[in-house]
């Protein structure tokens, strides 16, 4: 029985790839509300932000443990990231953690100086992953 080429380039898609898109969307949202609250100083801002940065962690953790199963399967070599995004992912889902940190404190003090900032510096990170993700992907496109 042979299968179809779609059949076999579908069965090569790295699970990872459906998860990461999600923490990256949740991120820069919360960089977004972050940059609401510093304007208007509305609590409502700090909630939509902590529920972000949580919402994100899961999904990286699920995106995580996608990346780890991706790793064992063979089919799919070609599509895998190389080390220094998969490090940077990792540096991505820290600052998140200490983001969420900083934004369990209470306040005006707890969000503005260091959680936007914080906030910030994820983004530049996680664009800067995307270029470099999106370079190996360019690549592989002339091969197909």
């Amino acid at each position: 029985m042979s299968t179809s080429p779609s059949a076999r380039d579908s069965a090569a898609y790295p699970y990872q790839a459906v998860f990461i898109p999600f923490p990256f969307v949740c991120f820069t949202l919360a960089l977004l509300t972050d940059l609401a609250y510093w304007q208007t100083a509305n609590l409502m801002w700090t909630n939509f932000s902590a529920w972000l940065l949580f919402a994100g962690l899961v999904g990286g953790a699920v995106g995580l443990l996608a990346g780890l199963l991706d790793l064992v399967r063979p089919r799919t070599r070609p599509l895998r990231p190389g080390l220094l995004v998969i490090l940077l992912y990792l540096v991505i889902l820290a600052l998140a953690i200490f983001n969420s940190l900083l934004h369990a404190g209470d306040g005006w003090t707890a969000i503005v100086p260091y959680g936007l900032a914080t906030s910030a510096v994820t983004f530049v990170l996680m664009l800067f992953t995307a270029a470099l993700s999106s370079r190996k992907y360019a690549r592989l496109a002339w091969r197909i």
